[in-house]
């Protein structure tokens, strides 16, 4: 039985760490996942964050992934220059917008002696960093190409060997599949820049108490797991290294389709996970057809995905087998240990 602790135990954390979904970014209402593969990167804005930037124009962050840099966009376009700047053009509510982001490259594994790398961007398209803009004129030399993640938007190569992605992705669902309001359904536009091994995004699925189906795995990049030092306790990561995965069901209690389940932190020092489809509350266990993950990425590597179809009814051998999966994967989790 895939279970950290007692059930009612499990259920207080998983409800502490639920994330309140209260930031968000960009956004592509047509977007369709395309790819099931594991991808990676990025943490969030605040909407107040958002209004400020629309104010300013330029923005120096104090360390996001795979950056969120716009909401509801269409008509995406990503160039880079040979000096690495990249320039996104898109259209946000009838206009046209133009932005310029620049100065970073994959990640730092988790430390709190700095803050995460991230990228510089400028929302004037070049006026307020450089007095003026380079929409016009502007050289690309990144070659678009095909990428191995999920839910790319466009992706490009360029001369240094290093890529570019913009990935697109519904971040701020509410829990429980609790429906959407205001903003909260929006599809967040966010920017990559790496070299080499995105994150790995690792999951398997198991049984807790013979009843619920649970979700167990780690998140990690070249062998380190991507984790923070300090949160809320609702779940929030109060440092840039801090990521929470959302796990969404498929033809749930809930409602057809797809609809989030929960959100929760990747544990500290391992990037480990292990969540349990319990009932919360007075909303129904969310045990569906099929579960995905979504996860922002370090630094400004890109987002990871995972996708996975549970076991129709409940069978010991599956169950025992699921545990010695969790044990091997999560050995040096002690949240994370199958009973």
């Amino acid at each position: 039985m895939v279970t950290p602790t007692s059930a009612e135990a499990r259920r207080a954390r998983d409800s502490a760490r639920a994330t309140p979904n209260h930031s968000y970014a960009g956004t592509l209402r047509d977007f369709v996942f395309r790819s099931q593969l594991p991808v990676t990167g990025i943490r969030f804005l605040t909407m107040l964050a958002v209004t400020a930037l629309a104010a300013v124009g330029l923005w120096t962050p104090t360390a996001d992934a795979s950056q969120p840099i716009a909401r509801d966009a269409t008509g995406v376009r990503l160039q880079v220059n040979a000096s690495g700047q990249a320039l996104l053009t898109y259209r946000v509510q009838g206009r046209t917008r133009h932005v310029l982001a620049w100065g970073a490259v994959n990640a730092i594994h988790p430390t709190q002696k700095r803050e995460q790398v991230a990228f510089r961007v400028d929302y004037s398209g070049g006026w307020r960093s450089l007095g003026r803009s380079l929409q016009n004129g502007f050289r690309n030399v990144c070659k678009p190409t095909k990428v191995g993640l999920t839910a790319v938007v466009a992706a490009c190569r360029a001369p240094d060997g290093s890529y570019w992605a913009l990935q697109s992705w519904q971040r701020g669902l509410r829990n429980y599949g609790l429906p959407a309001t205001g903003t909260r359904d929006d599809f967040e536009l966010r920017l990559s820049h790496w070299t080499g091994a995105v994150p790995t995004l690792e999951a398997g699925i198991g049984w807790a108490y013979r009843r619920f189906h649970s979700i167990f795995g780690r998140y990690t990049w070249r062998g380190h797991g991507i984790h923070g030092f300090a949160s809320t306790p609702a779940g929030v990561p109060l440092d840039s290294f801090g990521r929470n995965l959302y796990v969404d069901t498929f033809n749930s209690p809930y409602g057809p389709g797809w609809q989030r389940e929960n959100g929760f932190l990747s544990h500290v020092g391992t990037g480990g996970f292990c969540y349990g489809f319990y009932p919360h509350g007075s909303r129904p266990s969310g045990m569906g057809q099929r579960y995905r993950i979504s996860v922002s990425g370090p630094g400004v590597l890109p987002d990871a995905f995972w996708e996975g179809t549970p076991p129709a009814v409940y069978d010991r051998v599956c169950d025992l087998e699921a545990d010695k999966k969790q044990a091997a994967l999560l050995a040096q989790d002690r949240l994370c240990q199958p009973r």
